[in-house]
């Protein structure tokens, strides 16, 4: 961490303790929510690793991003949950690094997992005869690690520039994690790098994979629309309208985390702050929720491999 570092030890993560009448009712929904997810997750990575019908390009991809939502939920939940039921809310400095790392490197990996999903129905829907050539499994298995390492890359530069920072007095994060800017805010040091390295960031992780999965999808809907019967049309729609309604909801919340209006005065500055601890909750925890049950609800062969994984159970008791 270095000799700069050495002042501040720990962060102490406000959260919401200025308004402890809220504290109990999102420690009831936060704690729910995280269930729903390890519950929903932990079954779409069961089905799709032991029904050898789900076996194929977008369900390893769909395990995989189950897999990343609940690494992703599990750095910063049963931390957030523990602090409403001790007066303990701070968060040491390596720890604080670590929840930092897993939160760019998960994030970042989504990005590009979708990007590389939206490619799949792409060819699923654009090139059928050749889909089994073009996404065998020498092709996709390297296309989900290279997410992995893409993002595993990212983190690993974003929060050692973070972490090397001098941080030589205020130690209080306004916020339920160690969310970088929240951090940035804190060093008593220059953190121009820091901003542009994210800019950049924000270019590849973003930008690239949201203009790249429109595009797919430009040429999925012209390939649609060309389909001759409405039966046909519908079928073939189905076939990426999970994904499509994943996408909108994950950059959605994004756009919406920072698109909104900043407050002037300072009781707005207090609300926006307070608004903004509820949209970065939404976009930690409900939407990984919501791509779970999305994908679960709306597509028949995961409720299919769940329901014969349930009926073999109960059978062989």
């Amino acid at each position: 961490m270095g000799r700069t570092n050495q002042s501040v030890t720990e962060f102490v993560l406000l959260g919401l303790s200025g308004y402890p009448e809220l504290e109990a009712i999102y420690f009831v929904l936060v704690l729910c929510m995280y269930l729903v997810i390890l519950l929903g997750n932990g079954l779409i990575i069961i089905v799709s690793v032991f029904n050898s019908h789900l076996h194929t390009p977008m369900y390893f991809f769909l395990s995989n991003l189950s897999f990343l939502d609940v690494c992703y939920t599990s750095s910063s939940i049963p931390l957030f949950l523990s602090s409403f039921l001790t007066s303990k809310k701070t968060i040491s400095f390596p720890g604080c690094g670590v929840q930092m790392f897993l939160s760019f490197a998960m994030g970042a990996t989504e990005c590009v997992l979708l990007s590389m999903m939206a490619f799949d129905r792409y060819v699923a829907i654009c090139n059928p005869l050749r889909y089994p050539i073009i996404m065998s499994k020498a092709s996709y298995v390297p296309m989900a690690a290279g997410s992995w390492i893409a993002g595993g890359v990212n983190s690993v530069l974003q929060t050692s520039l973070a972490m090397r920072l001098p941080f030589c007095g205020d130690n209080v994060i306004n916020h339920f994690t160690c969310e970088i800017l929240a951090v940035l805010k804190l060093a008593c040091a220059d953190i121009s790098v820091n901003v542009i390295s994210m800019i950049v960031a924000n270019m590849i992780f973003l930008v690239v994979p949201v203009l790249f999965i429109f595009i797919s999808y430009v040429f999925i809907l012209s390939t649609i629309l060309r389909i001759p019967s409405a039966e046909g049309r519908r079928k073939a729609f189905s076939t990426c309208s999970a994904h499509l309604t994943v996408v909108i909801v994950f950059y959605g919340t994004i756009l919406f985390m920072y698109a909104q209006p900043k407050a002037k005065d300072s009781s707005g500055a207090d609300k926006e702050q307070v608004a903004d601890k509820i949209i970065s909750l939404f976009y930690g925890v409900v939407t990984p929720m919501l791509n779970r049950l999305i994908y679960s609800l709306r597509n028949k062969d995961v409720k299919a491999a769940v329901k014969n994984m349930l009926c073999q159970k109960l059978s062989s008791e």
